[in-house]
């Protein structure tokens, strides 16, 4: 499957060459454009209870796009964020990536939500994990630039939950407060995760739960209030 990806890394957008009888798997809404031999089947990916656990607990579309070349082809994908997108290989190994990062990735690649115990779960700011097992291409995206951080296991790294975007399984890693009671109400940060351990993650440069804090307020207001004679 050979890829381009152009306009990055504020508005990038995956160019993927198929040849007859390939498939590329990608999150509902995300084509920009395809050949007219490039067919797509959508389907509730993996099962209906497997997609309903995206749907519900990952923050991913219940369906998922599958398209299929009858013949060779191309077909654009790109996110639904203005950012970056970053190609993965696996070969027989686990990555877990930010619910909202996942973009494209070979059909035999599992995806399922790993809720990692109740630090996953009451994580808060969109800290559910997808669990991406398997061999072939994945396509992360991010909301903004994406950075590379190699951890040696001499220390602990500590990121803010809303700029993750992926980490290696051999990563421990445990969300907590960013201090005490006034820095997490005051401070405008919220939950940070802190790795630990050999591997590596990748972050994105901007969040999307600061920008919605940013845009929220500013948004008008519909007066619901009637006036009765």
């Amino acid at each position: 499957m050979d890829h381009e990806i152009s306009h990055r890394p504020s508005y990038a957008q995956l160019t993927l060459d198929l040849d007859a009888g390939e498939s590329v798997r990608s999150e509902a809404g995300a084509m920009v454009s395809k050949s007219p031999h490039v067919d797509v089947e959508t389907s509730a990916e993996g099962g209906l209870l497997k997609s309903l656990s995206r749907s519900l607990f990952g923050g991913e579309s219940f369906f998922m796009n599958t398209f299929t070349a009858s013949e060779a082809g191309q077909i654009q994908l790109a996110p639904a964020l203005s950012g970056d997108v970053q190609h993965h290989l696996l070969d027989d190994e686990t990555l877990y990536v930010q619910s909202s990062s996942f973009l494209a990735s070979d059909p035999s690649i599992e995806v399922d939500t790993e809720f990692g115990g109740a630090k996953t779960f009451f994580g808060g700011e969109g800290l559910f994990l997808l669990r991406m097992e398997g061999t072939g291409p994945l396509f992360l995206s991010s909301y903004g630039a994406i950075d590379e951080h190699e951890l040696d296991g001499t220390e602990s790294y500590v990121v803010d939950t809303g700029h993750i975007v992926a980490f290696e399984e051999s990563l421990s890693f445990d969300v907590r407060k960013v201090g005490g009671l006034k820095s997490t109400l005051f401070s405008g940060e919220g939950l940070v995760c802190e790795f630990e351990g050999e591997g590596t993650v990748w972050t994105q440069t901007r969040s999307p739960d600061a920008f919605l804090s940013w845009l929220i307020p500013k948004i008008p207001q519909r007066n619901t209030t009637q006036t009765t004679t």
